[in-house]
């Protein structure tokens, strides 16, 4: 979507041309961060591949990625199993289910004297996955269709669950809308646990996401309903309503305090200059909000920058702003966004206070990429799940580095 340049953009002009020195150099490039790949994984069945059945043929893929203290967690939907590795790609821990992947050959051996760990557990379907300062792994999952529930009022059907399961790899139980055991949720976008070891369940309903926060235990603390009509509004000149159409993009928690950051943007309608006749919508802006899910209010939102792409024809220039998407937050409170360019993705690390924005290229080939999961760890490191016609690999960006030397 287009937009002409208005005083949203020329803030945006502004706050790029201040923080050159530390983001783009003096032609407008903006520096590229080099990946390090770790390691590969190969298709097939035995334990320490991933079975993706046939890449040829159409449909999704239900296997994603999350990292953790530099340990990789693999949750692979087709084969209902979940891979633990480290960063050499060594297999940890197996968790798998018996009617699809065959007992790893040291599935009987001692657990107190062998390096790996196998643990057999009936999943369905899988899904995201989150790790704890205890190294406790939440997994969402799906019951059968015979324990599913329909909330009739909302039109939603409720079939989701996260599991949850010790250090040891012991299954402990599954965390359902009022906490152990508890009526299953909506479709589960995301999973989070904080530096608190509280697990936030973010899902999707028919008027927006719905966000359930539970304590160590599993106890449920706060839930909190989003939809476009509670959040902020856009103001014209301070007193009119602005904004068209407003769309809540993603909810992510904080790594430590109580608080849900809200990604919203902003749309407004668009008149055809020959016509004087509306014929769609344009991207106006992002704002990220934070809220207070103890008080359940709204704080001060940070404008984020959009992405400028410049598009040339018939001797003739026209911008287009396009809306990043909502990576992360660190422990340290940078937010990370990125959105996909020709050659590879912009990322967009934003300080709390907004006081700087830092931009950095990472390089990919998405012709060589059927599937991709990326995540933020607390620390700041980046890092992707590369599905391949071939194989899986495994990469990383230490974005850690490059936040923490403006941290001070």
């Amino acid at each position: 979507m287009s937009k002409k340049i208005t005083k949203i953009c020329l803030a945006v002009f502004s706050a790029a041309f201040f923080f050159s020195s530390v983001s783009c150099r003096r032609s407008g490039a903006v520096a590229s961060i080099n990946e390090k790949q770790l390691f590969s994984i190969n298709y097939g069945s035995f334990e320490d591949e991933l079975n993706l059945f046939n890449l040829s043929t159409y449909g999704s893929i239900n296997t994603c990625m999350t990292m953790h203290d530099g340990f990789f967690y693999i949750a692979n939907g087709e084969s209902k199993k979940i891979l633990e590795l480290n960063s050499y790609g060594e297999l940890l821990t197996l968790y798998y289910n018996g009617e699809y992947t065959k007992a790893p050959s040291f599935a009987d051996e001692d657990s107190t004297n062998s390096t790996k760990k196998a643990v057999e557990y009936p999943f369905n379907t899988l899904g995201p996955l989150a790790v704890d300062s205890k190294k406790c792994l939440y997994a969402v999952d799906t019951l059968p269709p015979e324990r599913q529930e329909n909330d009739l009022e909302n039109r939603l059907l409720l079939n989701y669950i996260v599991l949850r399961f010790n250090s040891d790899g012991s299954f402990i139980d599954y965390l359902g809308q009022q906490g152990p055991g508890g009526t299953p949720f909506p479709f589960i976008r995301n999973i989070y646990a904080t530096k608190n070891n509280e697990l936030v369940v973010v899902c999707e309903s028919n008027e927006g996401p719905l966000v359930y926060w539970f304590n160590e235990a599993g106890f449920l603390l706060y839930s909190v309903s989003l939809n476009d009509r509670l959040v902020p509004k856009l103001k014209n000149n301070g007193d009119s309503e602005n904004s068209a159409f407003i769309s809540i993009e993603n909810v992510i928690p904080d790594n430590v305090s109580r608080r849900l950051y809200v990604q919203v943007n902003y749309f407004q309608n668009y008149l055809d200059p020959a016509t004087k006749v509306q014929s769609g919508v344009d991207f106006e802006k992002t704002m990220l909000y934070p809220l207070n899910v103890e008080t359940g209010v709204y704080e001060e939102g940070l404008d984020i920058p959009p992405h400028e792409e410049t598009v040339s024809e018939n001797l003739s220039k026209e911008v287009f702003f396009i809306p990043f998407d909502f990576l992360g937050i660190t422990d340290g409170g940078w937010f990370f966004f990125y959105v996909p360019t020709e050659k590879g993705y912009l990322i967009q690390m934003v300080q709390p206070n907004g006081q700087k924005i830092l931009k950095r290229s990472l390089p990919v080939d998405h012709g060589e990429i059927l599937y991709h999961s990326l995540c933020l760890s607390g620390n700041g490191i980046i890092s992707a799940l590369y599905i391949k016609k071939d194989k899986a690999d495994i990469l990383w960006w230490r974005t850690d580095a490059l936040v923490s030397s403006f941290m001070n």
